[in-house]
């Protein structure tokens, strides 16, 4: 009888081990979430997109953009150069944005408005502004640095029938938020949802990934979010990003992220 209750609790302090991430591989929860960086904003050297952003009012009316983003890393999880221009609609049209981001210091971020030929600095404190108009902030389109936050694991659940991780970051310094819950996925490390909390605890923007698929180059295969939303659950507004194209190791050069393009990016990348 005793043999069978401490085997009958063995097994529920298992479960309750699995259930609480205790037997994730030995990964504490700064590395979990390093690996969804890793697996979000660093596949492959490089990378070239043609994307189209919705931006969808509370109403349903929606707003296209279609835009060509570029990427190229300097290290794995160190410095990368993004480059974004914006083909449609016409008030955005040669519209560029580009950042320098950096493991150590603020991110250098410009942005090129055709209308009045201007090419802006933008302010560190801008990175939680609205991209565009968007609900993603500029930080959302780069990412933030993961010493910026303190991470826990909480545990593990399933959603949208993937196994995830369950993270819980908290700002060390100053954020657009008090606290931030994310959802990894056991396999890939991709994060599938993310919740963001304010001062007062409550809900105000979600973030959600579908279509992942597999882009294979150079011998390896790359999980990717074909389709990446952010809705504010406040103002009823969301934004819904498709990638329609997507090219690792596209042969991208250091030396193309520069201002000097943001006026005349090269043919190549925009068409």
């Amino acid at each position: 009888m005793i043999r069978t209750f401490l085997l009958a609790a063995a097994g529920l302090m298992l479960l309750t081990q699995i259930a609480f991430g205790q037997n994730s591989g030995d990964l504490s929860a700064d590395e979990i979430y390093r690996k969804s960086q890793l697996a979000y904003f660093y596949p492959g050297d490089d990378m070239k997109a043609r994307l189209s952003m919705n931006l969808v009012g509370k109403g349903g009316g929606i707003q296209v953009r279609e835009l060509t983003m570029l990427r190229i890393d300097g290290a794995e999880g160190g410095d990368q150069k993004y480059f974004i221009y914006f083909h449609e609609p016409g008030d955005v049209r040669r519209m560029t944005f580009m950042v320098w981001k950096y493991s150590k210091t603020e991110d250098d971020r410009w942005i090129f408005v055709p209308a009045v030929d201007l090419i802006r600095r933008l302010a560190a404190d801008d990175k939680y502004s609205s991209f565009v108009g968007s609900d993603f902030s500029y930080e959302d389109v780069s990412g933030r640095d993961v010493s910026e936050d303190t991470h826990k694991l909480i545990g593990t659940e399933e959603y949208d029938k993937k196994v995830c991780y369950v993270l819980e970051n908290t700002p060390i310094g100053s954020a657009p938020y008090a606290k931030r819950k994310s959802w990894i996925d056991t396999e890939d490390f991709i994060p599938v949802r993310e919740e963001y909390y304010d001062v007062q605890g409550d809900l105000y923007k979600v973030f959600t990934v579908a279509n992942i698929q597999n882009i294979s180059v150079d011998g390896k295969s790359y999980p990717t979010p074909m389709t990446r939303t952010m809705d504010n659950v406040k103002t009823g507004h969301s934004t819904v990003v498709t990638f329609e194209s997507v090219e690792y190791n596209a042969g991208l050069a250091d030396i193309d992220f520069s201002e000097r393009y943001m006026r005349q990016p090269p043919r190549d990348w925009i068409e």
